[in-house]
Parts: C-alpha cells; structure tokens; sequence
C-alpha cells in the first residue's frame, strides 16, 4: 500500500470518532447517491481512484503560477502533477495547450472573456432562455454587466438560429462569440460559428461543458481545431471533481488582440493572475487521474451509451405523448415542455424527487415563468449509462417519469398532490432498478 493510502485510510478511521455528525452525512449522502435514480444532464459520477485522488496531501499546497513558475516554495511535485493533468487533457481532447487550473467552467469562461475582452466590448452568446449559459451573456452574469452583450436564439424548430446569429454578428460585431449550451439536445455546428467569426473579426469560444465525454469519445464532433479557445467543467460528463478545463488546438499560437501576444499566453495569465489566485491542487490530481480513465476504451463504450440511452429515452416519452423539445436528442439530454400538460418544472422537479428520481426544472424558449418555476424539465442519461443501463432500460425509465407526472395534481406553481400508493410504488421499483444497476465502485448500501 502507498503513503497516501494509508493516510486516507488513518484518516477515514478517525473521522467517526473525531467528528461523527459529519461522518454521518457523509454516508447519508452516500445513500443517497446509490440509491436515486439520477435522470440529471448536469452530473456524472466520479469513480473512486478519482476521489482518492482528490483527498491527498495535495490540500496542503499552496503554489501560485504555473509549473516551474510558482510563487512559493515546495512545489516540486506538484508541478509533475499539474505537467500530467495537462498532457492527459490534450491527449484526451487532441489539444495542442491546455489549463487545468480553472475551479469551474464558469471559472475558465470568464477566463477566456476577461482574457480577450475589455470592459464593454460585445460578446455574443445563446440566449439564457434558449439553453445558453449564464457566463455567455445573461443579465445575471457579471458576463451581462461587464460587457455589451448581445443574444441569439433558436428558430420555430427549436434549433439553433446560425442565420440569426450571423445578422447579430453583423450588426454588432462582437469581439467573442461562444458556441455552446447548457440546455439544447442537438449538435452544434461550430464550423458555421467559425465561419461567422471570421467574417466579423471574432474569436470564438466553444463551451462543451455539457458534452465534453462524448466529444472526447468521437460520439459528438469536437469544436478544438476550429473554435480558437474551447472550455470545459471536469465533472459533467467526465467524471472527474468539480473543475475546469481551458484548451485549444490550431490556434494555441494565434495573435491575441494586442497583436504580439499568443492566445495561449493571454489565457494563462487570464486564469492567474487575472480570475484565479491560487489553484486546488488535490482537484488537478483528481483531473489528472479522471483524464487518465477517459482515455480507456471503458470511458468510450460508455460515452457512447449515454448517446444511445438518451435516444432511446426521447423516444419512450414521445411514444407515451409527452412533448419532448425538438422531437428528440444528438446528445445526452431529453428536454420536455411539462406546461402542456399543465404544470411547472418546479412541480414536476419537485414531485419525481419525491418518488427517488433527479431530473432539473428548465427553462424553454418562449417561457412566461420565473427560472425557480419555468415551464421545462431536463433530463439525461450520464449517470444511468454510468450504472450499465443500455437502450432498452430507457423504457422502464420512461415509464416510471411518466406515472409520476400523469398523476401529478398541481396546488400552485410550486405546490402539488400526488397519491401516496404512486409514490411507494415508484420508490419501490427505484430501489430494484438501483439494485440491479449499482453504481460501479460504490458499495450499495439500498436496503
């Protein structure tokens, strides 16, 4: 066994001791996880080696800068660490450059925005309703404030409108344009974005936080040798801790806006020491182990069953008449439009967390509520893919959505009744489905 080993190991004996109220919640929490049915698009589940990873004697680093360029002393082997962490990134993501130091991938947007724009310079971004992001522009977002920013959207199918977003690009020209979403099941079509940017001067930010797995995988096409910058978060898709990634292909050595500066330099000193002081260095050890299992054929087998799940889940809930949002998925999310069956996201959240099943309240386009009520629910495959479910679980899946939400009786926007025999019998068959599909790693602990 290793040092680090048995550290962990000492530690985790005297933590029930040392503090069992923690201790407590720690296992409830873990419960919890093996126990829900988590239909969520925002989460994967990390495999124990990367929490391992996470817990090391890492937390006790402080080391300002970069590997071989840090600002305080005893940061000899964490920079080896940080040195694996980015060339496992590249490898994982065929990137030329790639910063690891990013605590989010709000973190490593911001970065990017901060880095390439300067105060009230336009940005250019997917409208917060339509499935963008808060870091690409919306009101709420130091992103809305700092800089001038300006919206595109979806056209009558629920896609995203290029032709829209060009006129914008036109009539505005932004310094940056970011391609992603937080809430749109189809693929993005970053050449046309690039194409786009071009035209007007731009550089384009690509943000696959959400499907970052499945374009490492090759199930999605991957935006790094056309986007100038692309970002990511570590623990969506990936399976990692909660983090950022930063990276870029062709254009790591592209002129910055001054001219003379390489974007790669501009990003660097973007994350540190523009947004970011110090960076986490057991969460680095922890991407760097994560990065490691995502080049595995294990990773890729399971990328590409979180596709195939998500197909098949749109398909189960169109065919028992629940309107889902452009009629199916390119991705791992399946977006429903629960107002034209009468209730909320908040309620329709609310009551399958009930029944032991995580799905997101949304927003969607043309929707009159507020973002703690909205109209839509989010669902995704991640983590049932993650447990080993194929295609023809999504039905049961399906099944267990739907009987909770066709007997769902709602009180107010946020308040409902639901009939306790449906709520003990989806629970009931949850805890089997958790059972015959353990989260892999984990002990299960369902009674």
């Amino acid at each position: 066994m290793s040092q680090t080993y048995d550290i962990q190991l000492a530690g985790a004996r005297e933590l029930p001791d040392q503090d069992p109220e923690l201790a407590t919640l720690l296992d409830q929490e873990l419960d919890y996880e093996t126990g829900v049915l988590a239909m969520v698009a925002h989460a994967s589940v990390a495999p124990p080696s990367v929490l391992a990873a996470a817990g090391t004697v890492l937390s006790n680093v402080t080391a300002e800068g970069y590997p071989g360029r840090r600002y305080h002393p005893g940061a000899e082997w964490f920079d080896a660490i940080e040195r694996l962490a980015v060339s496992r990134a590249q490898a994982a993501f065929g990137a030329r450059y790639a910063n690891v130091q990013p605590h989010s991938c709000t973190a490593a947007n911001l970065a990017v925005e901060f880095g390439l724009l300067a105060p009230g310079a336009t940005l250019l971004g997917l409208h917060l309703d339509a499935g963008g992001h808060l870091t690409h522009g919306a009101p709420a977002s130091v992103t809305g404030r700092a800089f001038h920013s300006v919206s595109y959207g979806l056209d009558d199918a629920g896609l995203i409108d290029y032709d829209r977003a060009a006129e914008l690009a036109r009539a505005h020209r932004p310094g940056l344009i970011v391609a992603g979403a937080s809430a749109h099941p189809r693929r993005i079509d970053y050449q046309r974005f690039r194409d786009i940017a071009d035209e007007v001067g731009a550089y384009l930010l690509a943000d696959i936080s959400h499907i970052a797995g499945l374009v490492a995988a090759g199930v999605l096409p991957s935006p790094v040798d056309i986007a100038h910058v692309t970002t990511t978060s570590t623990y969506k898709q990936l399976g990692g801790p909660r983090g950022g990634l930063i990276l870029m292909g062709a254009e790591h050595a592209t002129l910055g806006p001054d001219g003379r500066t390489p974007l790669s330099t501009l990003i660097d000193r973007a994350v540190f020491p523009l947004t970011q002081g110090t960076p986490n260095a057991a969460a680095i050890a922890a991407k760097a182990r994560a990065l490691d299992v995502v080049a595995t054929p294990g990773f890729k087998a399971t990328a590409h069953r979180i596709a195939a799940d998500a197909t098949a889940l749109a398909d189960a809930l169109i065919a028992r008449d629940w309107p889902v949002l452009t009629g199916g998925t390119d991705n791992h999310m399946v977006l429903l439009d629960v107002s034209r069956r009468g209730l909320t996201g908040a309620i329709a959240e609310l009551a399958l967390s009930d029944c032991g099943i995580l799905a997101n309240r949304n927003r969607i386009p043309g929707d009159t509520r507020p973002p703690l009520v909205a109209g839509g629910l989010r669902l995704g495959t991640n983590i049932l893919a993650q447990r080993g479910m194929e295609p023809a679980d999504m039905t049961t899946c399906a099944e267990l959505v739907v009987r909770v939400l066709d007997a769902v009786e709602p009180v107010s926007d946020t308040e409902y009744r639901l009939d306790p025999d449906v709520r003990k019998g989806v629970l009931d068959e949850v805890a089997d489905l958790c059972r015959c599909f353990p989260i892999p790693g984990y002990p299960q602990t369902t009674p």
